[in-house]
């Protein structure tokens, strides 16, 4: 397994707290079996803290305590694993369509021991009604436009939507300035996670959603 730079272990250590060997883990999941059956591309391991696991793990600090968040397109189990991981007080439901995806998952929970994870195998539409959640979260999924229609109908009409972007997250934003008013978006924001833990940040785009 990649070992972490001494950068990154500080910024762990941060984040994780006492459940860093826990973080370890799951990151051996990754390297080994998630890598094995395709849900890590080879070439990602020396960037899976980095780039993956603590690029998630940040988003933690935008969620309120307690709160029941459900993952889209939870795959690897990015962000949703990482988030219940640094987070025992959350409790998160994991929604990904594909079955290999879904049993891979259960195991690395099953390992890890976390029982504050629950895995749904469906699409992200079908779930609607079937989630209790004030938090979506969802990362690589698809582009905001397409991204939304997905994921705010899960909220029940209250809430909030958690997408991790890249730099074109304003520019997603102003695209999809139509589909958010139609989906009762209210308040949308840019936001860094992570900004005095990690050299590179976060971007998240915010999406607040409340009945009118």
């Amino acid at each position: 397994m990649e070992e972490m730079t001494a950068e990154e272990g500080v910024a762990a250590g941060r984040i994780f707290g006492d459940r860093l060997e826990l973080a370890r883990r799951y990151v051996g999941h990754l390297a080994t079996s998630g890598i094995e059956r395709g849900l890590i591309g080879p070439r990602e391991v020396p960037r899976l803290w980095n780039r993956h696991v603590l690029n998630c793990a940040v988003v933690a600090e935008l969620i309120d305590h307690g709160a029941k968040v459900a993952d889209v397109g939870s795959g690897a189990g990015l962000p949703g694993l990482c988030l219940a991981i640094a987070r025992p007080d959350l409790y998160l439901t994991l929604i990904e369509p594909l079955e290999r995806r879904v049993t891979w998952l259960e195991e690395v929970v099953m390992d890890l021991g976390l029982d504050n994870v629950e895995i749904i195998r469906s699409r992200a539409e079908a779930a609607v009604g079937k989630v209790e959640c004030s938090v979506v979260t969802a990362r690589a999924v698809s582009a905001l436009n397409t991204l939304l229609p997905l994921t705010i109908p899960l909220l029940g009409g209250h809430g909030e939507l958690l997408a991790i972007k890249g730099r074109s997250a304003a520019e997603e934003i102003d695209k999809a300035a139509k589909v958010i008013k139609k989906l009762g978006g209210v308040q949308t924001d840019v936001l860094i996670a992570g900004a005095e833990i990690l050299a590179e940040p976060t971007t998240v785009v915010r999406v607040k959603v409340a009945r009118r």
